[in-house]
């Protein structure tokens, strides 16, 4: 019956028993000694859940009674806020886990009376985790969703809004899957592209996150949050002009969507136009005043200074709020380089910490013994006799310059170098050969390319660069990932040359820690995983330079490059058969759009004050400290 549906005697006293064996109802005496960690008894408490509450079956309604009577209790009993809210939560979870998925019958809540009601109250399920959701209540929204399914577990709406609350609560893969499973069973759903493409893009999956993108505005042209969604996807591909055409066109459909001003005014800061970067950034908050992103946007275009504290006081409020995961990592980001920059070193690295722990959340993890066994792979068949050995299909071209090196080692300095010569065009970090590897890679790990495929990669590629010059006699692509594929990309364009850059080892890794890069990189969230991948990078890197033919690779050591600019830059033109242009000497005046998080630094004079900056944090990078016996 329809009175016993909303009948929670039974939940509300579950719930005050659990509450009172977690922690017992205190004696005036001990009124004030209450628990601030975890309690003890944790585990005995998800156990007595899973034993006397799960099996129970409780409907949505019966669920928030056990919660709420739960939470209350703990107040009563003295537990203080936070842990309280922490372990509702825990208790809310576990007696959802599972929910959507198949289960006994017996487990199965009992719906109201009938058919008609029982698909009403089904809507109004889905309709109130909506408005939860809303309200950033998100595990309540999660709970209403998953009832939902339980009733109907084909609901496609529900799926797609589970999906967007378990992303907002930091629940990556699962959220990926709720989303797939509503394009499947509702194929022509719209918002399930697009939020499908904001939880690919976020995990670092580029070229996936595109393609779930462009589907969802094909279904939805007017759809400005796909648009916004698809041009932050361009960006992180390098592909301005397209970038700054979704969100125009986003904002011509929402003239006052925040994430659109945003996105328009990253288009203009790495154009070098911060005057208007700021101007749209202000916009943004203006209309948003507590957006994590419009705050940490600010800190990308200059150094902060105690002139600012207004700036990082507001910022931490914000961040110590009721923000998602992508939300907190992205301002903790900012609010560490704040700290950086005014010398408050600790404080720096407590944020950039906290920032690296939730980043890593959304991504794929770094599987070091897989990264081991590729460079194992690379050095075993491209080897010196390989590289030497002509082949059919491999192009004459000059054109690709490749800058390569570890992520924040000076790439984006040295490309700028370049650029700045007339002659020169440069493209970016192109994902040409990420794309190859991820295509190819079965055959590139155990083979050099056929003379069929050498031929292709090298017409596609040169098609590729042709995009942003038909006519410069060099074009950059900087990606530092091509560090791993020089061998391929050595048999397919013999006459290419290559620079590589190198830093101080600790500090590199710690400017990647320091940075937000894209979830593809996940070894950059974690020391440990930081120092790994750099004593793979250093091993990969040795047997290049001992494999490849002479005259093919360029090593530029970046301290030296800020100590005597000229000297480096005349090598570098020498090395790409290019004649001296001293404009290259003033590349912070060189217009042209850069497409690194590096876009304001380029544009300022050789700054030396980046080399052993490690030295500050020394007592918070343990795990990095084993890397300064290595040479730089």
């Amino acid at each position: 019956m329809l009175l016993e549906w909303f009948n929670a005697r039974e939940a509300v006293a579950l719930g005050t028993g659990l509450a009172d064996e977690l922690v017992p109802r205190s004696t005036p005496a001990e009124g004030k000694r209450r628990p601030q960690g975890r309690p003890p008894a944790l585990q005995q408490f998800l156990q007595r859940i899973d034993r006397d509450a799960r099996p129970l079956g409780l409907n949505t309604y019966k669920r928030a009674q056990l919660a709420n009577s739960f939470r209350w209790r703990l107040l009563e009993n003295g537990v203080e806020q936070g842990l309280v809210d922490e372990l509702t939560q825990m208790l809310v979870l576990r007696l959802t886990k599972g929910v959507g998925a198949a289960e006994p019958a017996e487990a199965a809540p009992t719906p109201p009376p009938s058919q008609s009601s029982a698909r009403h109250y089904v809507e109004t399920l889905v309709a109130r985790g909506t408005e939860l959701g809303t309200r950033h209540k998100l595990t309540e929204a999660v709970e209403c969703f998953r009832e939902a399914l339980r009733l109907n577990p084909r609901h496609a709406i529900a799926l797609d809004n589970l999906g967007v609350a378990l992303f907002r609560l930091g629940h990556y893969a699962e959220a990926e899957e709720q989303l797939r499973r509503s394009i499947q069973i509702k194929p022509n759903y719209a918002n399930a592209h697009r939020n499908l493409g904001a939880v690919l893009h976020t995990r670092g999956r580029t070229a996936a996150a595109e393609t779930a993108l462009r589907r969802g505005i094909k279904l939805n042209p007017s759809d400005a949050e796909g648009l916004v969604q698809l041009g932050a996807c361009y960006l992180t591909s390098s592909n301005l002009a397209a970038a700054r055409e979704c969100f125009d066109k986003a904002l011509k459909l929402a003239p006052r969507n925040t994430r659109a001003l945003l996105g328009s005014g990253r288009c203009k800061a790495h154009e070098g136009a911060f005057e208007e970067a700021k101007a749209l950034f202000e916009r943004a908050r203006e209309l948003d005043p507590a957006m994590p992103g419009a705050w940490a946007a600010f800190t990308l275009l200059g150094k902060m200074s105690s002139a600012d504290q207004a700036w990082v006081g507001q910022a931490e409020k914000i961040a110590d709020g009721d923000i998602n995961p992508v939300e907190e990592s992205e301002l903790r980001f900012a609010i560490g380089k704040y700290y950086d920059d005014v010398g408050q070193f600790a404080r720096a690295f407590k944020n950039y910490q906290r920032a690296n722990e939730l980043h890593k959340l959304s991504a794929d993890p770094y599987e070091r013994d897989a990264h081991a066994h590729l460079v194992d792979e690379m050095m075993s068949v491209y080897t010196r006799e390989a590289l030497e050995r002509g082949a059919d299909g491999a192009s004459d071209s000059q054109k690709p310059v490749f800058v390569v090196g570890m992520p924040r080692s000076g790439t984006t300095l040295i490309e700028q170098i370049i650029a700045s010569h007339p002659a020169v065009t440069a493209a970016g970090e192109l994902p040409f050969w990420t794309e190859v590897m991820r295509k190819h890679d079965a055959t590139l790990r155990h083979e050099l390319p056929s003379d069929q495929l050498r031929a292709k990669l090298a017409a596609d590629y040169l098609r590729t660069l042709g995009v942003y010059s038909s006519d410069a006699l060099r074009v950059v692509d900087k990606a530092p990932v091509n560090s791993d594929y020089l061998g391929i990309i050595g048999t397919v364009f013999p006459r290419a040359r290559m620079i590589y850059v190198r830093r101080d080892p600790i500090d590199t890794c710690l400017s990647c820690y320091f940075q937000q890069l894209t979830g593809g990189l996940s070894y950059t969230m974690d020391l440990e995983d930081l120092a790994h991948y750099y004593r793979e990078h250093r091993r990969l890197m040795a047997h290049w330079r001992a494999v490849l033919p002479a005259g093919t690779l360029l090593e530029v050591p970046y301290a030296e490059l800020v100590a005597d600019q000229e000297t480096w830059t005349r090598r570098m033109l020498e090395f790409l058969g290019l004649e001296w242009d001293a404009r290259c000497l003033e590349f912070q005046q060189t217009k042209r759009a850069v497409m690194t998080s590096s876009y304001w630094q380029v544009r300022q004079k050789i700054y030396r004050g980046s080399v052993g900056r490690w030295q500050n944090y020394r007592k918070f990078i343990g795990p990095l400290l084993a890397l300064k016996d290595l040479d730089p």
